[in-house]
């Protein structure tokens, strides 16, 4: 999808760039120091020349020589439109661009900077549309070495030509590492030769959704069967992406999940489950070294196919239930000196750890593979929030940020009334542009040890590859820019300047959310509600949960109300019943009693089986006023919220509200404010 300079610029224009004259105003990410000059440099019409002096890579050969014959080399410097001079540092992503009324140059100390400084010029030009250059100088690095993009093709599988896809757009953003999630419970999706199993049972269920999947049972089945949905890459197609990703200075990070999230590897093979039996749990058996045998196998074949630095060993949401009661685990845990599954699980990613490295390789993990005592050499990607994260740095060991309050877009990013299926929550654009990764407090050695940023994508309810897309742009962009651009943030600029990626976007052939059309926040949530009980005393019969505390005693009482999603810290959630009494300090005529419920059935968020309201004078003796009953079934699929009000004819001084959560395992009950008048 790249669009060769040579090609691009002997095009007439056929686009409306928002710049008539290319400017660097447009780019994503922004250049880190952009000096405007006076003039401009006219396009030739007869086609471009170039130069190249230094080292350039076929990555920076590709953007400048494909294309028809009549826009090639210069035989000599003076005389090519666009010169390139290239040092010979093989890492360095810096470079300078500049453009003057009769020439464009771009200089870099490594082949890598100069490929981004030409992905600068043709995000300038529109791709060579815009033919009348301003003159300029651009002073340009990443202000991180690392700045990712994770992509989950277990869930849903996607194609060879779908990544290849999302590397062209990553490579215009100037994003360097693609982290492929191709294992997972969903499905199994490369071959591994000595394993055939996990790709001719593994990598099939009878139903082509998630949902349909997870509804049925969560049953695999054969390749032959006529029901077979799914699918898997063979080694020649995953060489052919690493190649085709590193020819636009793009690594492809491979995930191997363990010990948890293993569902489909113990189906195809239950022998390295604790139960010795499949369907009978999700993470291997770490007391068995059959175990660790198939997963030095896999990562050996793996290793063969993938030549990135960093290999991704999973190591979340283990559930360790399983190990224990397992004799082997035990046993393990007794000759190892473990004293609980915590160090158990990190026996097997310290061991892990100790057979990647043997390989000249690192191991990358999420937060969780700190638990128990984190390896000697990982690094963390740091999921659950930036507490994992900054533990890790200021223990000295190398950091990815991926928090999912800021960069898990598998959630709504407008209005969910309007928006597809996703997970649920409300994760909008200028949110994620807002994240700033070096949080107050770090030294300038431990902030040297954030490597930077990822962005994710999981896919349980994005079963289609357009709406994979739909859901990366332009959220994406803005990740794009948190890793490689100063702090410095201007949002009213990003959006513009979004707007118009968006349209070259989907020009290109992309499926991008219409940001120009964005409904935004709860519109309840944007202004305060005045209301007889605002700022009187709430007594909490029963707690609320520590995780979701809002504004704390005040939250029901503080006029505030929620947004889109739970985690917005103005939901306050418990995983009991709400039993508040609230004191409004006098005895007064009731006639109104209210509150907001929230259901996100992905998010096992529920609404209350009723809500009671009572009234009292003395706090001692109340009088049941008035119950208000849920109608919206349980499983009902999409976020809605219900007002759980009711009008009433009484008088009190204190009101209690008792709302009964919904009795399903491991349900939320999530409110914002008692409205009492």
């Amino acid at each position: 999808m790249t669009v060769a300079i040579a090609t691009a610029m002997a095009c007439s224009g056929m686009y409306a760039s928002a710049n008539e004259t290319g400017a660097p105003s447009d780019v994503i990410p922004k250049p880190a120091e952009v000096v405007m000059n006076r003039g401009f440099y006219n396009l030739p019409d007869g086609g471009v020349t170039y130069f190249i002096k230094g080292n350039a890579d076929a990555a920076v050969r590709s953007l400048l020589e494909q294309g028809p014959v009549n826009a090639g080399a210069a035989k000599k410097m003076s005389s090519a439109n666009i010169r390139v001079e290239i040092g010979d540092d093989a890492d360095a992503e810096g470079y300078t661009l500049e453009v003057t009324p009769k020439y464009i140059s771009i200089k870099a100390a490594g082949a890598r900077g100069a490929y981004y400084g030409l992905q600068t010029l043709l995000q300038m030009t529109d791709g060579g549309r815009v033919r009348q250059i301003a003159c300029c100088r651009i002073s340009d690095e990443p202000r991180f070495s690392y700045r990712g993009v994770h992509f989950d093709v277990s869930r849903h599988f996607r194609s060879l030509d779908f990544l290849k896809k999302q590397v062209d757009a990553m490579a215009q953003m100037k994003l360097n590492t693609m982290h492929l999630h191709f294992t997972d419970g969903a499905g199994w999706r490369m071959q591994i030769d000595k394993y055939p199993r996990l790709t001719e049972f593994a990598a099939w269920r009878p139903q082509r959704t998630w949902r349909e999947w997870v509804d049925n049972g969560s049953k695999y089945c054969d390749r032959s069967d006529a029901r077979a949905s799914g699918g898997f890459y063979t080694k020649e197609e995953m060489r052919d992406l690493v190649d085709y990703a590193a020819q636009r200075h793009i690594t492809v990070i491979p995930e191997v999940e363990m010990p948890g999230h293993s569902e489909e590897v113990l189906a195809a093979y239950p022998e390295l489950s604790c139960a010795g039996k499949p369907y009978s749990g999700s993470d291997f058996c770490v007391g068995k070294e059959a175990t660790f045998r198939f997963l030095e196998d896999v990562l050996t074949e793996v290793m063969d196919v993938f030549p990135s630095e960093y290999i991704h060993i999973g190591g979340d949401e283990a559930t360790k239930n399983s190990w224990r009661d397992c004799p082997d685990c035990k046993r393990r845990m007794e000759q190892e000196g473990l004293k609980d599954v915590d160090e158990l699980q990190s026996y097997l990613i310290k061991r892990i750890e100790k057979f990647v490295n043997s390989k000249g390789r690192k191991i990358i993990g999420w937060d969780e593979i700190l638990e128990g005592g984190v390896a000697p050499n990982a690094t963390v990607m740091s999921w659950r929030g930036t507490e994992g994260g900054i533990k890790s740095l200021k223990s000295g060991h190398d950091v990815v940020m991926t928090p999912g309050a800021y960069c898990y877009i598998d959630g709504n990013q407008d209005a969910p009334f309007k928006e597809p299926a996703s997970i649920g929550g409300y994760l909008p654009l200028a949110k994620v542009y807002s994240y700033e990764p070096v949080e107050p407090g770090l030294t300038p050695e431990e902030a040297s040890h954030l490597l930077g940023v990822q962005v994710n994508l999981w896919t349980e309810h994005v079963a289609d590859s357009a709406h994979a897309e739909y859901m990366y742009y332009p959220r994406t962009y803005a990740i794009a820019e948190v890793g490689w651009s100063k702090p410095d943030k201007d949002y009213d600029d990003f959006y513009r300047r979004a707007l118009v990626k968006n349209e070259r976007m989907k020009r290109d052939g992309y499926n991008v959310f219409d940001l120009a059309q964005e409904y935004g926040e709860r519109k309840e949530s944007l202004e305060e509600i005045d209301h007889l009980g605002r700022g009187a005393k709430v007594s909490y019969n029963l707690p609320y949960s520590k995780q979701y505390t809002a504004n704390g005693d005040l939250t029901l009482t503080d006029g505030v109300r929620g947004g889109w999603t739970y985690g917005d810290k103005r939901w306050q959630g418990t995983m009991q019943d709400f039993d508040v009494t609230v004191d409004l300090g006098e005895v007064k005529p009731l006639h109104y009693f209210g509150a907001t419920f929230m259901h996100s059935e992905g998010a096992w968020v529920h609404l209350p089986e009723k809500v009671e309201f009572e009234v009292s004078d003395d706090g001692v003796t109340f009088t049941p006023v008035a119950t208000v009953w849920c109608d919206v079934p349980s499983d009902f699929p999409k976020l809605l919220f219900k007002d759980y009000g009711t009008a009433v004819n009484a008088s009190g001084r204190y009101v209690r509200m008792h709302a009964f959560r919904n009795p399903r395992p491991g349900a939320w009950l999530f409110t914002d404010e008692f409205v009492i008048n």
